[in-house]
């Protein structure tokens, strides 16, 4: 391990506070050292209060900040004299700890304290540096990892296992009684991770970088980093098959993400992959994320994620005290036998969070294995964390999920108008949205991970299918089709239609829906309360002339939506249909010519806008908006309907 130290850079650093977030930022950098949110470190300095007074202070990592990109306002200012009088108490809980500590805080705005704010304390250093490095852990997770910390670190004081909090920094508090910690380069804690520290930041992180190198150089001595690779084919059917099974064992939709790279695919093949794989976690901290393993994936999906939940249960009923309110037992990632490793997550962060985890995981496990064995902490200690009362605590406090949180969502016609504010409305509540259309800016616009764009003709057929399963492949299935693309042409009657204009009109608005319903159907039927959305019009029930090709189109959409709900209803897919009208805010009027228009009826723009009984102008935010909330809850037991949105029209009523 390189130390990234830049002389130029640190003299940049105009104060205290600003050094600890550019060496926390260099131990941040390395996902080998700590991973969202993981890891902590600390500086004493001195604070003035509200008088003018100045206090010796602790800023240590605040809860929910990542060294990665930590900033001032990460670290939350603690009184340095009185968190330390906490190690001295014989006991504490962690109720009481937090309380405390919230108590000792000068800034009621900061963020909780890291858990281990005692111990940083305690530890007569101006700057300690904490993380959670793969190369110790994997070792100390290894049935000689004692021995051979004593023999790698002579030179650091090594303590065995126990739970973070007030009885880790007690812990470290007692042993520290007597001992020069001068002549330590730091604390080696078994299956948990290092802590350096030092009166010079640049010296505390690179006894960092020196204690993790002397791990990875005896790894690279006495064992192997190099690991099976292989290659597969992936079957999206049952691959939506999985993510609806761990779905219905959460109780809600879930995201399920493949990682089907050379390595997890060679993870995945070996012949000891469900002895290896469910030992635990490399460290009890990643339960909180990926529960203490993994399910085990092949032929009877829901056999082994039957047994997975089963085993769960009975590993809750084994160690709870009879008053711990037991977690939902679906697994969080999974190993597909021959296919790659699954992150289960309701967002996409959740899961890049779960796959970066289990990537390392594997590493250390594979790795560990040609060390002597892997062997991680016995059950009782994982759960402990995993049941925490500081985490029992957050699940009291957790508000309501949004509607379509883990929801996966295709829109055609998605680059302007309806079909973008439906791709917007669907997103803000919590799905993630794949954004269809011919406008090649539809990528730029939808760019971000949960919210994508993908150009496409919907009337080409490969093109349509290779889209559909390139959502399926990247989230694991679909629940939610929204099929609005389509194009509008007026003006010709019927005995003056241009046959081009008649055929291209009908398969844009008829046969491209068509084709996108029928590749969409299979992956639907394994979807998490699946719905279609069809956007008609309101000419379907009043047409007008010169209008022929769409008011066709339409209407033919509309009993293809009718049939599709008759077809579907048994597999639980609803198909409904939204029919609009006046919807002025999309790139088909202009001003031009909404002026025209408005000028055929002697009325100005404004009026025209509202020329409805309601007397309301319409917009594409309340279109898809009503399109989002047709396909939640609220409308579970609704099929086959067709609602007006278009202000009350008296031709169609």
């Amino acid at each position: 391990m390189k130390s990234l130290w830049k002389d130029d850079e640190a003299q940049r650093c105009d104060d205290d506070l600003a050094m600890r977030v550019y060496t926390s930022r260099l131990l941040g950098a390395s996902e080998e050292l700590v991973m969202h949110g993981g890891g902590n470190t600390s500086v004493k300095s001195t604070r003035e209060d509200f008088f003018g007074e100045q206090h010796d202070v602790l800023y240590v990592k605040g809860s929910g900040w990542d060294l990665k990109t930590i900033e001032k306002e990460g670290f939350a200012p603690l009184l340095l004299n009185q968190t330390k009088r906490l190690a001295e108490l014989e006991s504490l809980t962690d109720d009481d700890m937090v309380a405390q500590l919230k108590l000792f805080c000068m800034d009621p705005s900061a963020p909780g304290p890291s858990v281990e704010a005692i111990l940083h304390a305690i530890l007569p250093f101006k700057f300690v540096d904490h993380t959670h490095t793969d190369a110790v852990v994997t070792l100390t997770n290894n049935p000689k990892g004692e021995k051979i910390m004593q023999e790698l670190y002579p030179d650091c004081l090594i303590l065995p296992y126990i739970m973070p909090g007030f009885i880790l920094s007690k812990q470290v508090f007692d042993a520290i009684q007597g001992i020069d910690l001068n002549e330590r380069k730091g604390i080696i804690l078994l299956h948990h991770g290092v802590f350096t520290f030092d009166d010079d930041a640049k010296q505390s992180y690179e006894t960092m970088i020196e204690l993790v190198t002397r791990a990875e150089d005896y790894i690279t001595r006495k064992g192997s980093t190099v690991h099976p690779k292989e290659e597969s084919e992936i079957d999206l059917l049952e691959l939506a098959e999985i993510r609806n099974v761990i779905s219905k064992a959460r109780g809600t939709a879930q995201l399920a993400q493949l990682n089907d790279s050379k390595k997890a695919c060679g993870f995945a093949s070996r012949d000891d992959v469900k002895t290896i794989a469910t030992r635990g976690p490399i460290t009890p901290d990643h339960v909180i994320r990926t529960k203490r393993t993994p399910v085990i994936l092949k032929k009877n999906i829901e056999k082994n994620v039957s047994s997975y939940v089963d085993d769960y249960k009975t590993y809750f009923d084994t160690h709870t005290d009879g008053k711990l309110t037991m977690l939902d037992p679906a697994p969080r990632w999974g190993v597909w036998k021959h296919r790659g490793t699954l992150a289960f997550g309701s967002s996409v962060k959740e899961c890049q969070i779960i796959h970066d985890i289990t990537r390392h995981t594997l590493w250390a496990i594979q790795t560990g294995e040609t060390l002597g064995g892997w062997q991680a902490l016995p059950e009782k200690d994982i759960f402990d964390v995993e049941y925490w009362v500081l985490e029992q605590n957050k699940l009291k406090k957790a508000g309501q999920a949004k509607k379509h949180q883990g929801k996966i969502a295709i829109v055609t016609g998605a680059a302007s108008g309806i079909g973008k504010a439906t791709a917007l409305a669907l997103h803000a509540q919590g799905a993630v949205v794949v954004g269809l259309d011919i406008d090649t800016s539809i990528e730029k616009q939808f760019n971000q991970p949960d919210l994508k764009g993908i150009a496409v003709d919907i009337t080409e057929m490969k093109k349509v299918k290779s889209a559909i399963e390139r959502v399926v492949r990247e989230f694991g299935g679909l629940d939610i089709l929204v099929c609005n693309a389509g194009m509008f042409s007026t003006g010709q009657t019927i005995d003056k239609m241009d046959q081009d204009v008649w055929g291209k009109t009908l398969e844009v608005n008829l046969t491209a829906t068509q084709l996108v319903m029928k590749y969409s159907i299979e992956y639907l039927k394994l979807g998490i309360d699946p719905t279609i959305l069809i956007v008609g019009s309101r000419n379907v029930s009043a047409p007008g002339p010169g209008a022929s090709a769409y008011s066709v189109s339409k209407a033919g959409l509309t009993q293809l939506a009718r049939v599709a709900a008759l077809e579907l209803a048994s597999d639980g897919v609803r198909v409904n249909v939204i029919h609009p009208d006046a919807v002025f805010d999309t790139g088909l009027w202009t001003k031009e010519a909404l002026e025209k228009s408005a000028g055929r009826y002697n009325m100005s723009v404004d009026e025209y806008k509202k020329k409805n009984l309601l007397k309301r102008e319409i917009s594409s935010k309340q279109i898809g908006e009503l399109l989002s909330t047709v396909a939640s809850q609220t409308f579970i037991n609704t099929t086959g309907a067709q609602i007006s949105v278009d202000g009350g029209n008296d031709r169609v009523i």
